[in-house]
């Protein structure tokens, strides 16, 4: 039987303490440091010249979702993620109920810095939800 792992999810982006703060504002996460450092610019400090990468990371904390970790990239965005994270605000509504609760999280959302893509209606098979990017272009959407 295998063994249940830990899973982190992974950014790469340009500016990772703006899209880290965005993510533990859109989840209700709080910031999660290096064991023995008090902001990640010091842990990088701590690290030997061209080992240096900034980064940041937030994390649930009740422990049950996963840790999501910003690393800073040289390039730039160019296409469409191939993966991309649901923020499950719809969860158990249908219909109008639905569509509202989504709207008012997108609403909450565009204040923070993301930007409305579009809505995908209900098509009979899935209910509606609301495809958007986060304050660096990626892509996600409100389910």
């Amino acid at each position: 039987m295998a063994t249940i792992k830990e899973v982190q999810v992974t950014f790469d982006c340009a500016e990772p303490d703006r899209v880290a703060r965005f993510w533990a504002e859109v989840l209700g996460y709080v910031a999660s440091l290096p064991e023995g450092f008090s902001t990640w610019e010091e842990f990088d400090r701590s690290r030997p010249p061209g080992h240096r990468v900034s980064s940041s990371a937030c994390a649930d904390p009740s422990g049950k979702g996963p840790r999501l970790y910003f690393q800073r990239v040289p390039e730039g965005k160019v296409v469409k993620n191939r993966v991309h994270l649901d923020v499950r605000v719809g969860t158990g509504l249908v219909g109008a109920e639905r569509l509202a609760a989504l709207e008012a999280e997108c609403t909450r959302l565009v204040a923070l810095g993301a930007v409305r893509e579009r809505l995908l209606p209900a098509d009979g098979v899935n209910e509606s939800c609301i495809v958007m990017q986060d304050v660096e272009g990626n892509e996600f959407c409100i389910d």
